[in-house]
């Protein structure tokens, strides 16, 4: 028996459904009857374009649409969940809105994960399907999903973009153009799509998304971002991922009657070949893809950047230097974006001087969005010092997917979540992002737990005691390094290190690249690993080399 969503759900108390309602922040529509307008309202504009295959918003909604008629030929029925695994292409996009349209229910895992992350996902959230490429970067993922389906009692079928096996069904088949939606699909209130954390404790937790949120999310980064018909967007990163898929991302762009670009990775040379050829407006990157382009466009100059309005840099803290530089050397306005996967967002207006722009992380896109920063008893502290951010708005949720004990530490018991996040607030009320309080490593904009990096290193019987940190990257921003003290008479390598986490399925962006051997590791005055003498180790290694 499938658990029902609402029973894992933590609500928005009434008072506050209230006031997010009489603001307007709530519409009460749905992300697939909106989506659907657009079609039926522009049904000849460019809607989606991946290779070879465009569609328009028309062809993109018939496609949809069919598909939801397919997947709820299969069995599938509103408040399913349908674990989603896929690459960047029109695949995503077309189930993403097949699901959204019929009150299924997306969990955006990404295409590197693997057996660990992908089984924990599937059981967290009772997934009743799984949707994959055969083979990606010469990995089987149909072959992981058929051993997932007979491990997870939940999952009962196997959507395949590709060369399906005999007991799997053909995704593109599923969505080619067929009959128009007739179910009655989700409410408002209903949640849209399973977002993943990036927390420190071990594996993902769920974000459950209401359409309501949602919507708001997307359409009001899309205002914000300067998002029309004649938008022209370009996906690089992730598309399962928040900021790509909503903030505006995809579902914002495709709102505004927009285009979508789809690209596997944001290599430069490719990129920006897509968008001369496609006149993209805007894009959204993390800190090292801009510092990568930045880096491409000095070499070969930006002509192919022209049509580029505007670049939206998130997922990390990106350096003033790199920020200074992105409307000189590669034409566009810079949107600096710091947000998370559990709500919050702030931009900086494209109409900010260039000082607030390329020094700050922005502030709230919302009036009602609520931020304080705290000392570490909770007293909130002046502008100008750092704190740890709390916050709680019309699309924050108050609490993870069936996840009490997690709850208990993340959320305030009246609704405030404990970002992580450490930020000093201008007078003018932009936000500096500081650094972390929790014990976690931005890979390139990937959120990485130490404790699930030192959970799979204590697996080594050779290991008597092991601390992951985040070293530093001029590239990536941070790499993981782990320093560990061999148990007497044994010896700890990297490569074994590695080859033992890959062995337990896990994402290979988790993999440790720097490996610090110790006869002891320092301790606090408490008795707790001292990990910021850890960092500031390995930091004084890197530099002095």
């Amino acid at each position: 028996m499938i658990t029902p969503i609402a029973e894992g759900l933590v609500p928005w108390p009434e008072e506050f459904v209230r006031r997010y309602t009489e603001a307007g922040y709530w519409s009460g529509r749905t992300l697939g009857e909106l989506l659907r307008e657009v079609a039926d309202r522009t049904p000849d504009a460019p809607a989606l374009v991946d290779g070879e295959v465009r569609l328009t918003h028309r062809e993109l909604a018939e496609r949809s649409d069919a598909l939801a008629e397919r997947l709820a030929g299969l069995g599938l029925v509103a408040g399913d969940r349908v674990l989603v695994q896929l690459p960047n292409g029109w695949e995503f996009v077309v189930l993403t809105l097949a699901c959204l349209r019929a009150g299924l229910v997306p969990v955006m895992a990404l295409p590197a994960h693997r057996r660990a992350e992908l089984t924990h996902l599937a059981e967290q959230a009772e997934a009743s399907a799984i949707a994959v490429p055969d083979r990606l970067r010469d990995f089987d993922h149909q072959a992981l999903a058929a051993e997932l389906v007979a491990g997870v009692p939940s999952l009962r079928h196997v959507l395949v973009a590709g060369d399906p096996a005999d007991t799997h069904h053909d995704l593109r088949a599923l969505a080619a153009p067929g009959a128009r939606w007739s179910g009655t699909g989700p409410s408002a209130r209903d949640v849209a799509v399973f977002l993943l954390s990036g927390g420190t404790t071990g594996l993902p937790k769920l974000i459950a998304r209401t359409h309501d949120d949602y919507v708001y999310n997307a359409r009001r980064t899309a205002e914000l971002a300067g998002m029309d018909a004649a938008t022209g967007y370009l996906v690089s990163l992730p598309a399962g991922h928040n900021f790509p898929l909503a903030c505006p991302g995809i579902l914002g762009t495709l709102l505004a009657g927009g285009k979508v670009v789809m690209l596997p990775s944001p290599e430069p040379v490719r990129a920006f070949a897509a968008i001369a050829a496609e006149r993209v407006t805007h894009s959204a990157v993390v800190p090292a893809v801009a510092a990568r382009w930045l880096e491409h466009a000095t070499d070969h100059g930006a002509a192919q950047l022209a049509s580029l309005r505007v670049l939206q840099v998130g997922g990390a803290r990106l350096a003033d230097e790199l920020a200074a530089r992105i409307r000189p050397v590669l034409g566009a306005s810079l949107q600096q974006v710091f947000g998370m996967a559990e709500g919050l967002l702030n931009v900086t207006r494209l109409d900010d001087p260039d000082d607030t722009v390329n020094t700050t992380q922005g502030r709230p896109i919302c009036a009602d969005d609520e931020v304080r920063l705290v000392d570490e008893l909770d007293r909130d502290v002046p502008d100008g010092e750092p704190g740890s951010l709390l916050t709680r708005g019309p699309y924050t949720p108050r609490g993870y997917y069936r996840a009490a004990e997690q709850n208990a530490k993340a959320f305030t018991p009246d609704g405030w979540y404990r970002s992580g996040d450490i930020c000093r607030r201008t007078p003018d009320g932009n936000l500096v992002v500081a650094g972390r309080d929790k014990d976690m490593i931005n890979r390139g904009g990937e959120k990485i737990s130490a404790e699930e990096v030192e959970n799979l290193v204590y697996r080594l019987p050779s290991v008597r005691q092991v601390a992951a940190v985040a070293m530093p990257d001029a590239v990536l921003g941070e790499r993981v390094c782990v320093f560990v003290v061999p148990r007497p008479g044994d010896t700890v390598t990297l490569e074994q290190v590695r080859a033992g986490m890959l062995a337990a399925g896990v994402a290979a962006f988790k993999l440790p690249e720097r490996l610090e051997l110790r006869d002891e590791l320092p301790v606090t005055k408490v008795g707790k690993i001292d990990k910021k003498a850890l960092r500031a180790d390995v930091a004084a290694r890197l530099a002095a080399v």
